[in-house]
């Protein structure tokens, strides 16, 4: 593997075609979903490690990381370093982060890394422990945000991260149906992406159930991805646990079906399974937005 600094020079170069309109730059949106997993101040101990997830983070122009343990706080600003520390302006990415989530001593946050050209963040919320007249269902709760993206296809869309704990995974992935619900009156947005890691296969939730789970039985709900696509690193496992959701027409027809991506980062820098396994035993599944549609100036 090349150094960090080479791959991200190649990566900025194929991200994709960026055209004028009206004097202004547009490009299409990459959003991402990565489980980190147990990302914390040991892994940030280790320069191929940061290396590697630096340069997944600077494929896309929004990531959810999820899988967040930094007992300190200190470890994913350090990795914000990392990241910004490749462009010349300094501060070429963002980020919001949730409190730390979770029950009893375990905890785990989510954050959103964003590219600040290209999207900001409009509003945030944390969606509380509990609902009136629900139970505590989620063992982390979602933190969704509010994002402006002006120069592509669809210029605000909401974003609701989820982890799921795989024995709870089905209770949970219904109960995301409750969540847009709240979030439609909220913020009175129809257009929103679902994401993240269900743990939504491998036993964890049967094909018997998926009939039971809201989320899947609404036809207005699109999930991109299929029950057998492998999100996971390992050879010996073959599991679709990571999930992309769409709803609202808008939405919809600003996502091209055929953008999803799962990276196998593994193969494309030619990592061996023990080196990927130190980065995630998750790959990054990816979306892309299409840019806007506007008059060429002749």
């Amino acid at each position: 593997m090349t150094g960090g600094a080479d791959i991200l020079l190649l990566i900025l170069a194929v991200l994709g075609p960026v055209v004028m309109f009206n004097g202004s730059q547009v490009s299409a949106l990459k959003i991402c979903t990565f489980n980190i997993q147990s990302f914390g101040e040991k892994k940030m101990e280790k320069p191929e490690v940061v290396e590697v997830i630096v340069d997944l983070i600077a494929r896309c122009d929004i990531m959810l990381v999820m899988e967040i343990k930094d007992v300190g706080g200190k470890a994913f600003p350090q990795l914000m370093t990392e990241l910004n520390s490749y462009y010349k302006s300094k501060n070429e990415y963002s980020y919001v982060i949730s409190d730390r989530l979770g029950r009893r001593s375990y905890k785990e946050q989510y954050a959103f890394v964003y590219r600040t050209k290209q999207v900001s963040v409009k509003e945030v919320y944390q969606y509380p422990d509990t609902q009136p007249g629900d139970q505590d269902v989620f063992s982390r709760e979602p933190f969704i945000v509010w994002f402006s993206s002006p120069k592509t296809a669809i210029q605000d869309f909401v974003i609701i991260p989820i982890h799921t704990t795989p024995e709870t995974s089905v209770k949970e992935i219904d109960e995301l149906y409750d969540v847009f619900q709240d979030i439609k009156q909220r913020w009175s947005s129809e257009n929103v992406i679902i994401m993240g890691d269900f743990n939504a296969d491998c036993g964890y939730v049967p094909k018997k159930q998926w009939g039971s789970i809201r989320l899947r039985s609404d036809s207005s709900f699109l999930w991109l991805t299929g029950d057998s696509l492998d999100t996971t690193v390992k050879e010996s496992t073959d599991c679709s646990y990571d999930r992309v959701v769409l709803h609202g027409d808008q939405m919809i027809q600003a996502v091209n079906p055929n953008s999803l991506d799962v990276f196998n980062f593994r193969q494309a820098y030619g990592l061996s399974e023990l080196q990927a396994l130190a980065v995630s035993d998750h790959f990054p599944v990816c979306i892309t937005v299409k840019a806007a549609a506007r008059k060429r100036i002749s």
